[in-house]
């Protein structure tokens, strides 16, 4: 693999790295407000009052059901597109085939960004779309995620300048 097959790949490892542990992390919003209450998109955990935390698997509102997805199939075509990049070390015509899915992923993302703060209207919650109270804020997987979506944007320039055409 040349330099920037490799830089790229990285990148999209991190990138992946980055959005499967934001999913696996409950803390997309948190508040301490009666207790401490940290909302994922595949766990949400309470603490109540100083009793033990209890974690569950959320009902998800459709905006953020549709996050997840978004962000699930994103990380699955990160996925394909570091083996892509891998499989061009032996055959170099996969190259456009990587660029294209990772393309895919970050549009994924981009769209999951922009659905997830739909969702702020939720019960537990009490917002409105794209409107946080102010006893909410924003969690550290939000931000890992975010920062999957930028690693995502880079890598897929670094794919871009792999996959030029030839003339």
């Amino acid at each position: 693999m040349d330099k920037l097959t490799t830089i790229s790949a990285t990148l999209f490892m991190a990138a992946d790295v980055f959005a499967v542990v934001s999913l696996a992390m409950p803390d997309w919003i948190v508040t301490d407000e009666g207790g401490e209450i940290r909302l994922g998109l595949m766990w949400t955990c309470m603490t109540l009052y100083n009793r033990p935390q209890h974690c569950f698997t959320p009902e998800l509102q459709p905006e953020w059901l549709l996050a997840l997805i978004c962000i699930f199939v994103g990380c699955i075509c990160i996925t394909t597109t570091i083996i892509l990049l891998a499989a061009s070390n032996w055959d170099r015509n996969v190259i456009p085939y990587a660029r294209w899915v990772g393309f895919t992923a970050m549009v994924l993302f981009c769209l999951a960004a922009v659905i997830f703060p739909l969702g702020f209207h939720i019960d537990e919650i009490g917002g409105q779309a794209y409107q946080l109270p102010n006893t909410y804020k924003i969690g550290i997987s939000y931000i890992m995620f975010v920062l999957a979506l930028w690693i995502t944007v880079v890598s897929e320039l670094f794919a871009g300048k792999v996959c030029l055409p030839h003339f």
